[in-house]
């Protein structure tokens, strides 16, 4: 049977997603010295992977939070459910940028932001796997 809630609690959470997506790579592009959206007009594979991995990380860290029953369950309610999204991911996303520093500390050798920008695709890559990896630990301990 057709539920008009359910298809409007999922409408919702879609365009709730995107705004959160998009507002973690605003965020992370803040804290990232460049242009995100120049470097992609360029044609700089780096920032893509960048931000490649910024959206999925969003985007599970989301999904983690919506499915788990000790977050965002029918108990708890839609107010409080989308509250609880929008901390989870504001946590993801400050745990991007922790990730990204703490990475680029690491590798003395070189700068992240500055390899990024010059179209380093292995840094991107990089930087990819960090933000999917943590969404993956986030998405867990949320779960």
């Amino acid at each position: 049977m057709f539920d008009l809630n359910a298809l409007m609690i999922t409408a919702f959470y879609a365009f709730f997603g995107i705004f959160l997506m998009l507002a973690a790579n605003r965020i992370i592009d803040f804290f990232i010295p460049g242009d995100f959206g120049a470097e992609i007009k360029r044609g700089n594979r780096a920032v893509a992977w960048l931000c490649a991995g910024s959206f999925i990380g969003v985007g599970e860290i989301l999904r983690a939070v919506i499915l788990s029953p000790n977050v965002a369950g029918a108990e708890m309610g839609f107010g409080p459910g989308v509250v609880s999204s929008f901390i989870y991911a504001a946590a993801g996303i400050v745990f991007f940028v922790l990730g990204f520093f703490l990475v680029n500390g690491y590798y003395r050798k070189f700068s992240l932001p500055e390899e990024i920008m010059k179209g380093n695709t292995a840094a991107g890559i990089l930087v990819f796997g960090i933000f999917v990896g943590l969404a993956l630990v986030i998405s867990g301990a949320v779960h």
